[in-house]
């Protein structure tokens, strides 16, 4: 072979290689987004607030409810972020893990690389405040979850204080501060992300709650009406949340699975405008979940 030839042959094999790095990177550009899957019942669709059916169309949801809920507000952020998930949503009303993994395995039984869940607002709806129910369940279902993938990435949310609990005579927590029911549920999903070798840790949502209450944000108590300059966290009834705690929610689920700060979204976020959530509303709610996801990587 003349040298000319070889010279010839050694540049047409690096315009190959080339274009097959080329090709591989538009492959790669090309790959499908990760996948997320929210399991929970009232406190993850978005009960009782705009926020239910709010952009359903940009989830999937696994019962075909059209619920939109809090995965759309997360599926929103992220796509403010420059991210991109493949959101899916399975929930219930009224229903703790034990349902989900009895009753909807076939729809939940598979591959996903995120999963974020969480239980019965009390941890047991028939023993209110006793976490082994929650322990189990939580760990039966990130057990067929990780048989399915051994790379899943498991969050448990740590929902928060019910008025409705604390303030009638009634409620299981009536007579304590209002932040003790959050704190209760918070340490019963520390222990029930502690028993499983496959959940990461805890999106710690009631611990947000209990901030936001703190710092003069939001008012403690719906029962003697709303102080002047605050939000209510929840709903009418006092146990589901308002668009305020669900967008708090969504912000912490986001700043914990992504790892991004949920200030960088800012005050114009679209999903507070369209919800009506002041710029200042939402630089507020984006700072306590930033406060409240710092304080959790510390501890």
């Amino acid at each position: 072979m003349s040298k000319g030839q070889a010279s010839r042959n050694l540049r047409w094999r690096a315009v190959s290689a080339a274009a097959g790095l080329t090709l591989a990177l538009a492959a790669g550009a090309a790959w499908p987004a990760e996948s997320v899957l929210f399991i929970g019942n009232s406190f993850t669709y978005g009960a009782l607030s705009p926020v239910w059916k709010y952009r359903a169309a940009s989830v999937t949801d696994l019962n075909g409810g059209g619920v939109g809920g809090v995965p759309a507000l997360f599926k929103l952020f992220a796509t403010e972020a420059g991210l991109d998930y493949d959101v899916s949503v399975e929930t219930v009303g009224g229903r703790g893990l034990d349902y989900h993994f009895k009753q909807k395995a076939s729809l939940i039984d598979r591959s996903w690389d995120h999963v974020v869940m969480h239980g019965f607002s009390t941890l047991n709806a028939a023993k209110p405040g006793d976490p082994a129910l929650l322990i189990v369940s939580a760990g039966q279902m990130a057990g067929m979850l990780h048989a399915r993938n051994p790379k899943v990435d498991i969050l448990l949310t740590a929902t928060w204080s019910r008025a409705d609990q604390t303030y009638p005579p009634a409620g299981h927590w009536h007579g304590q501060a209002i932040e003790a029911m959050g704190r209760d549920v918070r340490k019963a999903y520390d222990a029930a992300a502690a028993a499983s070798p496959f959940v990461r840790g805890v999106v710690p949502v009631g611990d947000a709650w209990n901030r936001a209450m703190t710092v003069g944000f939001a008012d403690p108590n719906p029962y003697d009406g709303i102080a002047a300059g605050e939000v209510d966290l929840w709903s009418w009834d006092n146990y589901h949340a308002s668009v305020y705690g669900y967008y708090l929610e969504a912000l912490m689920v986001f700043g914990r699975l992504t790892g991004r700060d949920p200030m960088a979204l800012g005050p114009r976020e679209t999903a507070a405008a369209e919800l009506g959530v002041s710029p200042a509303q939402a630089s507020a709610l984006q700072k306590i979940a930033h406060d409240e996801l710092a304080a959790y990587r510390v501890r």
